[in-house]
Order: C-alpha cells, then sequence, then structure tokens
C-alpha cells in the first residue's frame, strides 16, 4: 500500500498538486525549484513566451545535462572497469609466480 501525500508546488506561477511518497518529498521539491528556475532562465525578459514553449526548452536542456552526466558516468564506469581488470591481472600474476 502506498503512503503517498499529496504535494502542492508552484512553477511559474502557477500551482500543481503532485502526489509523493514522504521520503522523496524534499527531493521533490528541489526539483521543482530547479524546474521552475530553469524556466524562468528560458523565459527570460521574454514575459510572452508561451508556457508550453517555455516548458518544451527547459525539460531539453535538463534531459540534455541528463544524458551528458549519463554519458560521464559510462565512461568513468568503463575507465573503472578497464583499472580494476589491470589490477586483478597484476595481482593474478603475483600469485602465479
Amino acid at each position: 500500500m502506498s503512503n503517498s501525500e499529496a504535494v502542492s508546488i508552484r512553477i511559474l506561477d502557477r500551482e500543481y498538486t503532485v502526489g509523493v511518497e514522504p521520503d522523496e518529498r524534499d527531493s521533490l521539491v528541489a526539483a521543482a525549484r530547479l524546474l521552475e528556475q530553469r524556466m524562468r532562465d528560458v523565459r527570460g525578459a521574454n514575459r510572452m513566451a508561451a508556457i508550453d514553449r517555455v516548458a518544451v526548452l527547459a525539460a531539453l536542456n535538463l534531459a540534455h545535462e541528463l544524458q551528458q552526466l549519463r554519458d560521464e558516468n559510462g565512461r568513468r564506469e568503463r575507465e573503472l572497469t578497464r583499472t580494476l581488470d589491470a589490477l586483478q591481472r597484476k595481482l593474478d600474476q603475483f600469485v602465479d609466480a
């Protein structure tokens, strides 16, 4: 059974109610703040920009950043795997000697 609670968040002067698990509430609120700031950045001085366009551009920017982080994480994982494999080979050579 879910212990989901309703949380009200405000983005660009519009209020949204979202269901969230209690232990994820702070993370959701932080994400809402980040989205709010990104949408304000996209909107910039153009107060007449359509809200859906602002939302899509902010979401695209955030998704791009997420993909960059995933790519970097993948590179780091591959490098770590190579390093661990090299260390394992050295240990095997030491034990076999």
